[in-house]
């Protein structure tokens, strides 16, 4: 058995409803002893009020996905996760944890990429707690179990895995079809995010099960810039799919005139015709081809 990592409570524990029966029983017989006014009736009926006064201090209910960190006057005595009511030593100190799944959207935040280029990104994530003596011990949590001091913790190391995975990779792809980046990553980025995220959260016992990229673009200083450049990219790719669509439909004009002898064209008319249609095919607005006769 590792002390320093959770294990399964071994000690006494007593279906709560039987104990609540004796507490009900120690005060109904105490104060019958109480009553009999004898020096030992007395005595012994004082102390089943002060025992039925500290058992009430030993219950605990636990919900399925629940658990308790039992501490025995500082020592570690194991953790119970069995749902149901319970009564265990009123002396231990019990600390209730729940190991259900939260999540955690984090806003969008300015990192560099690995070209230097400021963007914002952001993410969500959903995690729970694993290990529950780590949880308790290992984090600084100044006494409280609640869950905003564990979503505190998750959110700044979240957000340090972010820059560091996002620094590793380019926002996207410049003349690189075949480089990894941000934009284009998926679920390739987001099992790395993840990976980095646990790495850095196992010494609180937290364990993520998902992390995903929800939120991707240029920081507002660039965007404007970046946005141009995008657009400048997309026409590139636009008119070089219009040229190649233009110069196989003039190649199958030509052949189609001279294989079919509708004409007899020369080498300075198929140039004119070439120029024409390629005007045409090629324009964003209507063009007037002009055709020669002779």
């Amino acid at each position: 058995m590792n002390k320093n990592s959770e294990y399964n409570y071994k000690g006494m524990i007593i279906n709560g409803f039987l104990m609540l029966v004796v507490e009900i029983g120690m005060l109904v017989g105490g104060g019958f002893l109480i009553a009999n006014e004898t020096v030992a009736s007395f005595i012994l009926g004082g102390l089943m009020l002060l025992a039925a006064i500290i058992v009430p201090i030993g219950f605990v209910m636990l919900e399925p996905n629940q658990a308790c960190v039992l501490i025995f006057f500082g020592k570690y005595k194991g953790t119970f996760e069995k749902a149901g009511y319970y009564w265990v030593n009123p002396f231990m100190t019990k600390k209730k944890l729940s190991l259900r799944f939260d999540n955690l959207d984090i806003q969008p935040i300015k990192v560099n990429d690995k070209a230097g280029n400021p963007v914002m990104i952001g993410m969500v994530l959903v995690w729970r707690l694993q290990d529950t003596y780590k949880a308790v011990f290992d984090l600084d949590t100044q006494g409280s179990t609640s869950i905003h001091v564990y979503r505190s913790f998750v959110e700044i190391q979240g957000n340090a895995a972010l820059r560091e995975v996002a620094g590793q990779y380019a926002y996207d792809n410049d003349g690189n079809p075949d480089e990894l980046t941000l934009r284009s990553g998926g679920s390739e980025i987001n099992e790395l995010l993840e990976r980095k995220i646990n790495e850095r959260l196992a010494i609180a016992g937290i364990k993520v099960v998902e992390a995903r990229i929800n939120y991707l673009a240029y920081a507002p200083e660039i965007a404007a810039v970046m946005l141009k450049r995008q657009q400048a990219a997309a026409i590139i790719s636009a008119r070089e799919k219009i040229v190649e669509g233009a110069v196989t439909t003039v190649k199958m004009a030509l052949e189609h005139l001279e294989g079919d002898k509708v004409v007899k064209l020369g080498d300075d008319q198929k140039a004119s015709i070439v120029g024409n249609l390629l005007v045409v095919l090629c324009s964003d607005e209507a063009a007037q081809p002009v055709i020669p006769t002779r």
